[in-house]
């Protein structure tokens, strides 16, 4: 089993945990309402101390039972959870894409690319024998290396007709 399948193991055997033992030990059941949410808690203790205690503000939508009130928040957490799924998944896309991209593009480049060429062969490490860093091009050759436009396969400098540009 990789680290990862043992970490997500360990993970849902907590959350099943925190599911189950609340239940399973009995608690809340010297309550009314053993698993009232915390702004009826909070709303019993305010009454018990301030009976006269008038809130500021009221809801703007009073759900007519538990159930619903329950509901809409499941679906509040549901489209919160789908916004930050979609959130790392693009994250995580993008930087997919993106080391791919860098893969092939260091892919087509070839292994001159990984190494240094001196006098035209390839020191890369896919070259340990020193081989014409271009195929077909005789040893130190194929390297322009003039101020004017001297590039892979260049002259060093000469313009197409032979004289410099």
């Amino acid at each position: 089993m990789s680290r990862n399948a043992k970490i997500n193991a360990l993970l849902l055997f907590v959350v099943a945990a925190l599911a189950v033992l609340p239940l399973a030990l009995g608690l809340g059941d010297h309550k009314e309402e053993p698993f009232a949410g915390a702004d009826a808690e909070a709303e019993t203790a305010i009454t018990e101390l301030r009976p006269d205690y008038e809130p500021w503000f009221s809801p703007l939508y009073e759900p007519p039972s538990g159930e619903i009130e329950s509901a809409l928040f499941s679906l509040q957490a549901a489209l919160g959870a789908g916004v930050l799924a979609y959130y790392f998944g693009l994250r995580r896309g993008r930087r997919q894409g993106a080391a791919r991209a860098e893969a092939a593009r260091g892919a087509g480049e070839g292994e001159v690319s990984a190494g240094r060429v001196e006098g035209g062969r390839s020191t890369a490490p896919g070259n340990p024998d020193g081989q014409s860093a271009a195929p077909g091009v005789p040893d130190g050759q194929g390297m322009g290396s003039g101020a004017k436009g001297g590039g892979v396969g260049g002259s060093g400098g000469a313009g197409v007709d032979g004289r410099d540009a």
